[in-house]
């Protein structure tokens, strides 16, 4: 995967190694997908609801707001942060475990014989899941800018990042069903238990794997900013650049991640399949996400990202309103063309083109400024696309049971 270059300035090793620290993508997935299944089930399953979908929603409007805060602080720490180590490994590394055990802890609640005990608990468990994601996945993101010398590099980063990250998220989308019955036994709160475990420690492995092997003051050569915090927003805000960029991902985010909540409802209770047949529709959309990957790829190359990607949004758009005619309009096996065909805007969206327009856009920034803040720029990317994560599910919870009722009536 790759990018051609004939003197490249970081190795194939490097760009690998790279590509293995965004394991935290699975505990991403392990929210997007499984928590609101755990905590709201649909009726076919055999686990028990903890909490009214209202309840939930302000559970995850706490967390939410707690991350949006930590995004662009966390950005700002790591661009004055100097160690032996380099400003952006020591988060990742400190931050992974935190993170894994946060992520187990979302399937051990506490509960009682009101709401209130889990509601509690799910919001602060929310939001230290989500304090721990910003410690690793921001610092993670600006060690593109930080150990690349071109634009070449950049790309091949963010190209092996969207290798990695389409493996680790497709593994965290495919196997859930599998292990659930594989180490559940028929007990569906067993399964997702042990499964959360397993995929938890995958994720901490791959970020610490990164962390160990990768010299990043070797790379960066010590550089850090003296910037105070304001004016680090200030000024990154002021970019039109990255501005359009901002505004752009979060409406693709917004629907990406409505389409991935409601993955587990649509297939369970819409289309009427049992929860075996939520890995067969994660494997088709990734399946097709795969094969399109390299061709966009090239294409971005060629003629940039604004093009692809505009047409990445509107193809997402068309294809989420074809699913409300599952069922309806036409057999409910359609569905699973509709999750196949997602998979090509999901391809560039949701993983090529982000890492690489924003290490472009800082990088730039930071040569014709000679100020080092590539962290604040990936700290508010976070705050946005975060933002996207919060209203997403908060439009998901308060459809869900009108959605249920009416397919099913």
């Amino acid at each position: 995967m790759e990018i051609p270059n004939k003197t490249p300035n970081l190795t194939l090793k490097i760009q690998i190694l790279y590509g293995i620290g965004v394991s935290y993508a699975i505990v991403d997935q392990i929210f997007a997908q499984w928590v609101l299944y755990f905590y709201l089930p649909p009726a076919a399953s055999n686990l028990t609801p903890l909490l009214p979908p209202i309840f939930i929603s302000f559970a995850l409007l706490i967390a939410r707001f707690v991350d949006v805060v930590f995004e662009p602080v966390v950005g700002y720490l790591s661009d004055r942060f100097d160690s032996r180590w380099g400003r952006r490994i020591p988060f990742m590394f400190a931050g992974i475990l935190p993170l894994s055990l946060s992520s187990v802890a979302y399937f051990y609640p506490v509960t009682g014989e009101g709401s209130l005990s889990t509601f509690v608990y799910l919001s602060l468990t929310g939001s230290l899941f989500f304090i721990f994601y910003t410690l690793v996945a921001g610092p993670y993101n600006a060690l593109i800018p930080e150990i690349s010398q071109s634009r070449r590099d950049r790309l091949n980063l963010s190209t092996w990042q969207s290798v990695f990250r389409l493996l680790y998220t497709a593994i965290a989308m495919i196997l859930p069903g599998i292990l659930i019955d594989f180490l559940g036994g028929g007990d569906d709160l067993k399964g997702i238990r042990y499964m959360v475990i397993l995929l938890s420690a995958l994720a901490l492995l791959g970020v610490w794997i990164t962390s160990v092997t990768i010299d990043e003051r070797r790379f960066s050569g010590g550089k850090i900013s003296k910037e105070p915090f304001f004016s680090s927003i200030k000024t990154a805000l002021n970019s039109r650049p990255f501005v359009m960029y901002l505004f752009g991902f979060l409406f693709f985010f917004l629907g990406f991640n409505t389409l991935r909540a409601s993955l587990n409802y649509y297939i369970v209770d819409i289309m009427g399949y049992t929860t075996a047949y939520i890995t067969l529709a994660s494997a088709l959309l990734f399946g097709m996400c795969a094969l399109c990957f390299y061709p966009i790829n090239k294409l971005c190359a060629k003629i940039g990202y604004k093009t692809p990607m505009l047409i990445s949004l509107i193809m997402l758009i068309f294809l989420s309103l074809a699913l409300f005619g599952v069922g309806r309009v036409y057999p409910e096996f359609f569905g699973f063309i509709i999750f196949t065909l997602i998979g090509i805007p999901v391809a560039g969206g949701a993983f090529i083109f982000p890492p690489a327009m924003l290490s472009e856009i800082s990088s730039v920034f930071s040569k014709k400024t000679g100020k080092n803040t590539e962290g604040i720029f990936f700290g508010l990317q976070g705050l946005f696309l975060k933002m996207a994560y919060l209203l997403s599910t908060i439009s998901l919870l308060c459809d869900l049971q009108y959605v249920i009722f009416f397919w099913n009536h």
